[in-house]
């Protein structure tokens, strides 16, 4: 039993800095130049919450583009894109807010919703993903 364990133990390790370094040494070139874009500065809005007390969010935000020619679109059409992140989290009350499940429905929303508005002025879908880097809420 124990020189069946050595010798798997033995062959796992030969054979895997062979396969990591061929992997290293293969480029992943998918034709894609996907750069980050940063949604700068900090968005901040309030949200729908119960009682006399106002409700507040802050988020940092980050928008995978999916080409240098799409970036350039981004840049340009980031108010569009500020503006609709602002109304969709405005729109959302306290549960949904605090809610991990509901934070990632919240990004899913905003991700397609920023996609069809600047569709709707650029005639491209450009941003590829959206990530919240930050968001807090109070």
């Amino acid at each position: 039993m124990l020189k069946k364990v050595l010798i798997c133990v033995f062959y796992f390790t030969l054979f895997s800095p062979i396969s990591a370094m061929a992997a290293e040494g293969t480029p992943s070139n998918t034709g894609v130049d996907y750069q980050y874009y940063p949604l700068e500065p900090d968005i901040i809005t309030n949200y729908v919450k119960v009682g006399k007390t106002i409700g507040y969010v802050r988020i940092s935000a980050e928008l995978l583009v999916n080409s240098s020619a799409n970036f350039a679109t981004v840049e340009k059409h980031s108010p569009l894109i500020r503006d609709r992140i602002i109304t969709i989290l405005g729109e959302q009350n306290e549960k949904e807010i605090k809610s991990a499940a509901e934070r990632e429905s919240i990004r899913l929303r905003c991700l397609l919703e920023i996609n069809d508005v600047v569709a709707a002025v650029a005639g491209v879908r450009p941003i590829q993903d959206l990530f919240f880097t930050k968001f807090l809420y109070q």
